[in-house]
């Protein structure tokens, strides 16, 4: 199958790059600047960073010029550099929509002259490398992309992997099909039987530990790793206090599916570690540590050695596990938030997938829409939803609050046009009236956001109608709440989770 490799030079896009190239049809993933490259790659795309060249210069991968290459914003700079050009600070900067002109070149094969792209770079290609052409010109003159005459190597300024780039889709494709000559062969049905087949290959006939929430990446990675070990699989759903209403009704809703599930209760042991905890980080790495330490217990009894998480690539890179260049967002409870020693090997089937994908993995295994369209909750529950210390009576009012919101949402019909939904429980009160007496009660965020994979997400407009309906239920029966706020802040600058 051929592939596609993305180098990551730190860029906010270069996972978007990724997902255009699977999106058309053809593997991609994204490595670093020290990859071992196996020559057997179909072409290679430089990703944009934060970095100057001149002050930060990698070394290009050795299949440069023996397969063809594409830079972009970064890697552009990088190729002009290495390859004899220059490279200096502008003059101004280009940042956001730029109107670009463009020459021709089998990059922009069927594209209009003139296009609308999206920059964000302070840096410029002062001057070409020797035997390189120019092959597009921002409207401000600044060299926008550059090719070598004999063919190879690409390179262009815009990032024409993000929507606001007219025909970017159209400029990868010219570049995966028409320049790297890939075949779109990358379907989830490939992924499904080669990644059965390695899972067989990797555990062999070991037992499997089975970290089970309910959510669909737990879903998914628990009924791929039942088709390719059958009973080997141990799945445990483990009850760490934090979990939602609807949350305990999992190991029953599972077991329609064939897969018998054990269930742990852990709360007291959760709720121990967890008293006096305010910072967020510390939370969530406890949560990470605790579980792995109840799941290491069951694994002892049972003689496993693996323990399967549902791990999914937002996680992996929010997490900084992914690339030495990004920025730690947060640490995952299965990623950043294990301990660096434990005595079970990590079994990570969905790790190189988004969370669109695993949604599609889990419709062509026959997950009801029950499964396959639930909103994504977060391994450490309602523990990075409680802001400050955590507290059975914070759990408990959260809990009902988050009950009311999204049975409000599923009762109006908005359920299904959110990507995720839910509420926060705030360390502030409120003054309020309630009864003609004053009241100071918690003050309730709720959060809803639309997204594909969870990389980036814009708030979700809510009517307001529905919005006072929850209000008022919340408030009504709940005596602890006396505020409720709509938190309107997209992905970036905040994150989806408040923690």
């Amino acid at each position: 199958m051929d592939e596609i490799v993305v180098v990551d030079y730190g860029s906010q896009y270069t996972q978007l790059l990724a997902r255009r190239v699977r999106e058309i049809g053809v593997f991609s993933k994204v490595v670093g600047p020290d990859y071992d490259f196996t020559g057997k790659e179909s072409g290679v795309i430089l990703s944009g960073g934060p970095e100057s060249v001149y002050e930060k210069r990698y070394d290009l991968p050795q299949l440069i010029g023996k397969v063809p290459v594409l830079g972009i914003c970064y890697g552009m700079h990088l190729l002009a550099e290495n390859f004899g050009g220059r490279v200096a600070k502008g003059a101004q900067g280009e940042y956001g929509l730029t109107k670009v002109k463009l020459f021709q070149s089998a990059l922009f094969e069927g594209i209009p002259s003139e296009s609308i792209t999206w920059m964000s770079h302070g840096d410029i290609v002062e001057a070409l490398p020797p035997n390189f052409l120019k092959t597009a010109i921002s409207e401000t003159g600044i060299t926008a992309g550059f090719e070598y005459e004999n063919g190879k190597i690409y390179a262009i300024q815009f990032h024409p992997e993000v929507v606001h780039t007219s025909y970017g889709r159209e400029i990868i494709k010219n570049f995966v099909f028409g320049i790297c000559k890939a075949k779109p062969e990358w379907t989830m049905n490939n992924f499904i039987d080669s990644e059965i087949s390695r899972i067989k290959s990797t555990v062999k006939d070991q037992r499997i530990i089975g970290a089970i929430s309910g959510g669909v990446d737990s879903t998914v990675a628990a009924l791929l790793t039942h088709r390719a070990v059958g009973d080997n699989l141990i799945p445990i759903f483990v009850d760490h206090g934090l979990l939602r209403k609807m949350d305990m009704h999992v190991p029953q809703n599972l077991s329609t599916l064939g897969i018998n599930v054990k269930y742990v209760n852990a709360s007291e042991l959760f709720f121990e570690r967890l008293k006096g905890i305010f910072d967020p980080e510390e939370k969530r790495k406890i949560i990470g540590n605790t579980f792995i330490e109840v799941f290491e217990r069951e694994a002892r009894s049972s003689g496993a050695t693996f323990l399967l998480q549902g791990t999914i690539y937002p996680d992996v890179i929010e997490s900084a596990a992914s690339s030495q260049r990004s920025a730690k967002i947060k640490s995952h409870h299965n990623v950043g938030g294990l301990p660096e020693k434990m005595n079970l090997k990590i079994l990570e089937p969905l790790r190189t997938l988004f969370k669109d994908e695993v949604r599609e993995v889990g419709r062509l295994m026959g997950l009801s829409d029950t499964f396959v369209s639930r909103h994504p909750f977060p391994g450490p529950g309602l523990g990075v939803r409680i802001l400050g210390e955590i507290t059975r009576e914070k759990v408990e009012i959260l809990r009902e609050a988050d009950d009311i919101f999204v049975n409000v949402l599923m009762k109006t019909g908005e359920y299904s046009r959110i990507w995720q939904a839910f509420s926060v429980l705030l360390p502030v009160r409120s003054v309020g009236v309630k009864g003609d007496a004053r009241s100071y009660g918690y003050v309730l965020a709720l959060r809803a956001v639309d997204s594909v994979d969870g990389m980036t997400a814009s708030w979700h407009q809510i009517p307001f109608e529905i919005l006072r309906i929850a209000s008022s239920e919340i408030t009504s029966k709940i005596p602890q709440i006396g505020r409720v706020v709509y938190d309107i802040t997209d992905k970036p600058p905040s994150t989806i989770e408040w923690e």
